[in-house]
Formats: structure tokens, C-alpha cells, sequence
């Protein structure tokens, strides 16, 4: 009986438009892994540092393809 009544939620789910699905998942994963502030705060803080990095040219940015190329070398080596 828990099988057919899964199914029929997930036939449900199929219908559902995506931005809905989308908030469905956000709080499915925040039930299984609740938010820490702190650390939430640090990645914030580390987003605007390197967002202001590249704004000010601070940093020299690599095309990820050339980073891939070279992660490839290394692993052939």
C-alpha cells in the first residue's frame, strides 16, 4: 500500500511545474541537512571577497577549460 501511495506522489511531482519542484527539493535537503548560519555567513563573506577580487582585478582569472586541460596533464603524467 506505501508503494502504490509513493507512485502516486511521484506521478504528482511529475506534474508539478518546475520552479515548485525546485522549492519542493530546497526544503526535502533542508530537512535532511539544517542550515548552520555561521558557517553560512563565512561562505557569504567569501563570495563578496573574491566577487570584489574580480571586480577590481585583484586576481587574474583562468578560463576553466585551460584549468581542465591542465588538472588532465597532470593525472596523464
Amino acid at each position: 500500500m506505501l508503494a502504490l501511495k509513493q507512485e502516486e506522489l511521484f506521478d504528482e511531482i511529475n506534474l508539478l511545474p518546475i520552479d515548485l519542484k525546485t522549492k519542493i527539493v530546497d526544503r526535502i535537503l533542508a530537512s535532511i541537512t539544517p542550515t548552520n548560519s555561521s558557517i553560512d555567513a563565512l561562505w557569504i563573506k567569501e563570495v563578496n571577497k573574491r566577487k570584489n577580487d574580480i571586480e577590481t582585478n585583484s586576481i587574474t582569472l583562468i578560463d576553466g577549460n585551460e584549468v581542465f586541460q591542465k588538472i588532465a596533464k597532470r593525472l596523464n603524467s
